[in-house]
């Protein structure tokens, strides 16, 4: 596996007074969405940006932001094109890498959800935490509309079909259909 870093927009934390309470804007390019492809076994990802803002509290970078994405995986039936667009807000901390916290410096949770990411103290890769966002938004199980008549027609049974409550009933309609007979 390779260590390059397909989506990378990096921000120095000596930098995040600079950049104040300003909106950033970052958007992925072909090459690096056709590598972002590669990564998550995506048929496509036509669409990936974010736009987000910085704040410091002590050593810990919180970012708030919107992240889009328009994509296709395969489906896990039929191995068809699933479109998905995604559009969602995110919330993420991140914090030295060491864990130790400078003395009276407390991380506590917001009541919001927030994924919590490690950085070395000084650089924080807002692109790569951009796309492992859309990786964790994605459908887990992506079904086509084709789906359920091909398993059907692979003689997948349904839930249903396959619960213990239906082995239960086929068993009483065939003790039915043995006493009528």
């Amino acid at each position: 596996m390779s260590d390059m870093i397909e989506f990378s927009r990096t921000v120095r934390a000596d930098q995040l007074g600079k950049l104040g309470d300003s909106l950033v804007t970052i958007s992925a390019d072909e090459g690096e969405r056709a590598a972002l492809m590669r990564r998550f076994a995506l048929l496509a990802l036509d669409r990936l940006e974010a736009d987000y803002r910085l704040s410091a509290e002590g050593s810990t970078i919180l970012a708030r932001g919107r992240v889009r994405a328009a994509l296709a995986q395969p489906c896990v039936a039929t191995g068809l094109p699933v479109p998905e667009t995604i559009d969602t807000d995110f919330l993420l901390r991140f914090v030295p890498e060491s864990g130790d916290l400078p003395e009276g410096e407390q991380l506590e949770l917001d009541a919001e959800d927030c994924d919590t990411i490690g950085y070395d103290g000084n650089v924080i890769d807002m692109g790569e935490a951009v796309a492992e966002t859309v990786a964790l938004a994605m459908e887990p199980y992506p079904r086509a509309p084709e789906a359920d008549s091909y398993l059907r027609e692979a003689g997948v049974l349904t839930e249903d079909q396959a619960s213990p409550f239906a082995a239960l009933l086929a068993m009483a309609k065939d003790e039915k259909g043995k006493k009528k007979g």
